[in-house]
């Protein structure tokens, strides 16, 4: 997104600076989209006008639609556990405006494309990374990972990607069928053991940071307390790149012996561990299934798309695998091949 002459937020958020320009020696004539993301809220790099000194990035987040709050109030928490995410060098949470440390512009993802080698120990790191954070965990720190919350993330499945992109509205029949799936998959997410969840622990949002020593942490503004499995699924099940199941089982093993060492509460066996993050993995992806669909049709982003075959793909291998959800992946494979698009047939052990 390019600021215009015509950008009110743009402007009030240079005046908002203005004031701490001195203080944290900002050239604000260098100010510039530094990124934005799947929500309303945007960033912007200003250079240091003393050389060598680091860049910051400050934060957009227009009220009513977004609130700093919970940005400010997660990145305590994180960094207090020992994960490494940008300080709050000031903020007005009214407005809606923060200004952050500079984590740069090189992402996982950025690096994964570039060089496949370097995967196992960016992998390393950010296992070992969310280890640190859910070690910290305990309860009434972030809001539950409800069964309410979790319901209105399956729902963006039917209402998002069947009816909005498909253009199949449910009826009743095919609504019970969803149901019959969601109930056990919900009973599995809401039984797991429960720790800190960042919620978009991917390769767009964590960074390669000058020095190493572990990834730069973003985008965790959504925080909440619930299933031990969803930063993993969302770590090697990411929506933005794929890895053969092999190497997904040698990382989830990884994580499981380093998450039994700190006595977090994984399931004693991995088989039963791994079915855990299947099933969690499913829920995830049933919902960004719906979220992309949404971000295009609602918003206007369409570069989601491109990734939806993927997620898909995830849904379909897992769904296939296990009794409790074959009317979910042949209600899928019929609306696909509907749509035009027979997904194929894959298989796979069950655990």
């Amino acid at each position: 997104m390019t600021p215009s002459s015509h950008d009110s937020r743009l402007a009030e958020l240079r005046a908002w600076l203005a004031a701490f320009a001195p203080e944290h020696g900002l050239a604000l004539e260098t100010i510039r989209p530094a990124s934005d993301d799947a929500s309303f809220r945007r960033y912007f790099r200003i250079d240091a006008s003393r050389a060598g000194a680091p860049s910051l990035v400050a934060m957009d987040a227009p009220p009513p639609m977004e609130d700093c709050r919970p940005f400010v109030h997660a990145a305590g928490v994180f960094a207090a556990a020992g994960v490494r995410v940008p300080a709050v060098r000031a903020a007005d949470l009214e407005r809606g405006f923060l200004l952050l440390d500079d984590f740069g512009s090189t992402t996982y993802l950025a690096r994964l494309g570039a060089l496949d080698a370097n995967a196992d120990a960016l992998y390393r790191d950010a296992i070992d990374a969310l280890l640190v954070l859910q070690a910290a965990s305990r309860p009434g720190v972030f809001h539950d990972y409800d069964r309410a919350l979790l319901e209105r993330e399956l729902g963006l499945f039917p209402d998002w990607y069947l009816a909005r992109h498909r253009g199949i509205a449910p009826d009743a029949a095919m609504r019970a069928r969803l149901s019959g799936a969601f109930e056990p998959l919900l009973a599995n997410n809401l039984a797991q053991g429960r720790v800190y969840v960042h919620r978009d622990y991917h390769s767009r949002n964590l960074m390669l940071l000058e020095g190493g020593a572990g990834p730069g942490v973003l985008d965790f503004q959504d925080a909440v307390f619930g299933p031990v499995t969803y930063d993993l699924v969302s770590l090697l099940r990411d929506a933005y790149v794929a890895w053969p199941e092999e190497r997904q089982l040698d990382w989830a093993a990884r994580y499981w012996e380093g998450a039994r060492r700190r006595a977090l509460p994984v399931p004693a066996a991995f088989d039963d561990f791994y079915r855990d993050f299947e099933w969690m993995g499913l829920q995830r992806h049933l919902k960004v299934l719906g979220i992309f669909a949404r971000l295009y049709h609602r918003d206007g982003k369409d570069r989601y798309l491109a990734d939806l075959p993927l997620v898909l793909d995830y849904t379909l291998r897992t769904a296939r695998r296990y009794g409790e959800f074959d009317a979910l992946a042949r209600l899928i494979e019929d609306v696909e091949r509907q749509a035009g698009n027979a997904p194929a047939r894959t298989v796979g052990c069950t655990f």
